[in-house]
This record gives C-alpha cells, structure tokens and sequence, in this order.
C-alpha cells in the first residue's frame, strides 16, 4: 500500500500514482464524486471481486479507495477510472472525519487512522 504521493506523475503507467491520498476526484464512467483515502500500486482484491466488477480495468496501475461523497460506502477504482475534481466542494462521507483531519479547496489532509476497511 501507498500511504501518500506528491500528486500528478504524467501518464500514471510504471510510475508513481497520478492521485494522492486526500485528493478529489471523479469517477469517469459513472460520475460520482469522492475522497481518495488509501491507494494501493496495483489491484489488490480478489480475484472473485474483480470478475463481479462491472469492468476489468487492467490490474497494473495504481487503485484508490474512493470515500463516494453522498453515500455510505467506499469504492475500490482503478486509476484509469478516475479523473481529478476541481469543484473545490467537501466530500459528505460518514468516515471523512475518522480518516481526514482538516480540509481545504485543494482536498483533505489524512491522520494516522489505518484503513482496514
């Protein structure tokens, strides 16, 4: 797992994660807004997980568990998944607080909470 990146890479393929952890983002295809809380370099679900996914993003590049503003849940999204969101706007998630410290317009600053969901 990768607890943190210094933000955009270029093309995101062999190199560091193009998202970092309290970044904002959007899902490309299916337009829901979140907050990267943890990112891993490449898929790590299970295989079982992965077939069920509506897609088969390839497994080798960087995924981001994505805090889905307006829900309860989490996501699990690949890299190529994603775009960055610039609406400046908080994420509405009931584990922002327990994960994220503060937040400003350019995204939330993580605490030392593991992920273990």
């Amino acid at each position: 797992m990768i607890s943190l990146s210094n933000g955009p890479s270029g093309d995101g393929s062999d190199s560091e994660p193009l998202f970092r952890v309290g970044q904002l983002v959007r899902h490309v295809r299916y337009g829901y807004r979140g907050v990267i809380v943890e990112v891993n370099e490449s898929f790590g679900g299970t295989e079982e997980w992965y077939q069920s996914n509506q897609t088969q993003p390839p497994k080798d590049q960087p995924w981001y568990h994505v805090l889905v503003d307006g829900m309860m849940h989490s996501t699990y999204a690949a890299e190529s998944s994603l775009a960055a969101d610039d609406t400046g706007q908080p994420v509405n998630h009931p584990l922002v607080k327990l994960f994220f410290s503060s937040f400003s317009p350019e995204g939330y600053i993580r605490n030392e909470m593991p992920w273990t969901l």
